[in-house]
């Protein structure tokens, strides 16, 4: 199994913007597969399509449903979403847990409810797990996409057979030891001229933590040269003053 087998279900959705919001998240996570029961909006709706901004292709293979049984009918697994604790004989697990449940072999739904309701108790009923969003329990109001994102997410990792490595693009190389320590040097040079390494019993412990700063933070060799510049143009703005 992979994400081409992962199926995200909105049963009534009600705001078209919401629709293209679920296809673009979707879409981020390399998951193809969306299926819409029963949308209380016109469909097709131009608001979705303009919201998905470059999801458009999700929204044109999606499949519509006058039912929810109908729409998990060839899945192995399916899970509905809940933001909150229901009253029914249901295997209810957090998002976290997700993973635990999910075989790489079969076919699973995420089944989400209509902005203002959720799923009802029925609807639910069909599902396999029910499973929720760890939030703040004084205030659990997730926007549809939002909540479909976290699930794209969890998804994503569990699916991903390589860990993402990201280098920066940033060209310029690492300052030396040697041009830090000259620039050092200028500060300090001139830190003396000004009287700023004052009184004589800390002027040690003051160049000790100005050396800290700047061999901590990984300057570049641009940077050490702009950082020059910097004080330079101090320097001379203060002697013509």
């Amino acid at each position: 199994m992979s994400l081409k087998n992962v199926h995200f279900i909105l049963v009534r959705p009600q705001i078209g913007e919401n629709i293209g919001a679920v296809a673009r998240a979707i879409k981020n996570f390399n998951i193809t597969k969306l299926r819409i029961i029963n949308p209380r909006c016109q469909w097709p709706n131009e608001k979705a399509i303009a919201t998905s901004v470059g999801a458009k292709d999700i929204l044109k293979s999606s499949k519509i449903y006058n039912s929810l049984e109908k729409s998990v009918g060839d899945l192995d697994v399916v899970f509905a979403t809940s933001s909150r604790i229901r009253k029914v004989n249901k295997r209810m697990i957090s998002i976290v847990d997700l993973k635990k449940k999910i075989s790489k072999k079969y076919k699973i739904g995420i089944v989400f409810g209509p902005e203002a309701s959720g799923l009802s108790n029925d609807e639910i009923s069909c599902a396999d797990y029910l499973v929720k969003i760890p939030t703040n329990n004084k205030f659990n109001s997730l926007n549809l996409s939002h909540s479909a994102i976290i699930f794209c997410f969890e998804l994503f990792k569990f699916f991903s057979k390589k860990q993402k490595i990201y280098n920066s693009c940033y060209k310029s190389s690492l300052a030396t030891k040697s041009e830090i320590n000259n620039f050092l040097n200028f500060i300090i040079s001139n830190l003396d001229k000004k009287g700023f390494l004052q009184p004589d019993h800390k002027r040690n412990s003051m160049i000790r933590n100005i050396n800290n700063i700047f061999h901590r933070i990984n300057l570049s060799d641009q940077e050490i040269r702009i950082l020059l510049g910097i004080f330079s143009t101090l320097n001379e703005i203060n002697k013509k003053t």
